[in-house]
């Protein structure tokens, strides 16, 4: 399942193939019955053949759909040279494998995100599912809730595990032969997640965005189980610094993997660093009146749908981000955690 808040309203169908210009083409993948309903792949023309950035979600219409997108910008599966992942998502790295099969393309991701898949590969379901259960009751989840966990833990969401043969540093080439892509580290979404830099002579500048910014979609922000060190993560802050070094940057066009293009990414990025702001404060104002669970405070903020109409999925990903939002508030001093508690209670200093 994708992670991100579930649009206000659906995506406009994307065309199936489309150059947009200068070697670059995009592919529309399908995701099965999802509200987003595709992954936009882009495919980069190169001096050594197609470089794909993501692949997509993997089931037999998403691989038609790939390979159809390939044949209609002029090459086949077994041509592709390379795949740049922008994060471990299935919707994103589900159809790497497959490519792979076909072409012996390399893979690529950054080292952090590398090591979330390389714990999803090592790791059986049910080690997850008990992570997640025990992270859940820490939260104060309600038990209908958490028996739903197993159930959901057999579901369609496959885990893209297939791991990477090279790494993407920051501030690098992505080794794209014949380009300019330049990789960017904005982890927030996941831990590891990159959008590429491409600024080639006589061209707009451009950033394939991956899902750390679309048009009008906020990604969700969360911790994650296999991030165990000793430092608590603090997601959302590095969210927030990753949106404004892309304010900065000021691509020209912005190539995200959902929805559509856009030119304003100044714009889109404080519109969501409003967003977070609002969000953060009034999580304050609940946690000044009393200390509360994650849970509770999930119930207390404000979604694009009443809680009462949130499903299993949306509650889980609306804690996922409270919990980002918390530590957010613990990370600069607004808030704390009250020792002792079970589950954990939350106050504001």
């Amino acid at each position: 399942m994708p992670a991100h808040e579930t649009p206000a309203r659906v995506p406009a169908p994307a065309p199936a193939t489309q150059d947009i210009g200068g070697g670059v083409w995009s592919i529309t993948v399908p995701i099965p019955d999802n509200p987003l309903r595709y992954t936009l792949v882009y495919l980069l023309e190169s001096d050594r053949g197609p470089v794909l950035v993501d692949t997509g979600w993997d089931d037999p219409t998403g691989r038609t759909a790939l390979a159809e997108g390939l044949a209609a910008a002029g090459f086949a599966l077994a041509d592709v040279h390379g795949v740049i992942v922008t994060h471990h998502h299935p919707d994103h790295h589900g159809l790497s494998a497959h490519v792979q099969e076909q072409s012996g393309a390399w893979i690529a991701m950054h080292a952090a995100e590398a090591a979330v898949v390389r714990a999803l590969h090592e790791s059986s379901p049910t080690h997850w599912l008990g992570r997640m259960a025990e992270l859940m009751r820490d939260s104060g989840v309600p038990d209908e809730h958490l028996a739903a966990l197993s159930s959901f833990g057999s579901g369609k969401a496959p885990l893209a595990t297939t791991l990477p043969d090279r790494e993407l540093v920051h501030g690098e080439s992505a080794g794209v032969p014949g380009r300019d892509l330049r990789v960017l580290w904005t982890p927030g979404h996941t831990p590891g997640h990159v959008c590429l830099y491409l600024d080639e002579p006589g061209r707009p500048t451009r950033l394939l965005s991956g899902d750390h910014l679309l048009p009008t979609i906020s990604p969700v922000v969360s911790l994650y189980p296999e991030n165990q060190g000793d430092e608590p993560a603090d997601p959302l802050g590095d969210f927030l610094d990753s949106l404004e070094r892309i304010a900065l940057l000021a691509p020209q066009e912005v190539l995200p993997a959902h929805q559509y293009r856009f030119a304003d990414a100044a714009g889109r990025v404080g519109e969501l660093l409003e967003h977070h702001a609002l969000r953060l404060a009034e999580l304050h104002v609940q946690l000044q009146r009393e200390p509360l669970t994650l849970w509770q405070c999930a119930m207390g903020m404000h979604w694009n749908r009443p809680w009462s109409e949130l499903g299993f999925v949306s509650r889980h990903l609306a804690l996922s981000e409270a919990t980002a939002h918390v530590r957010r508030l613990v990370k600069t001093g607004l808030a704390e955690e009250l020792q002792g508690t079970e589950p954990l209670l939350y106050r504001a200093t």
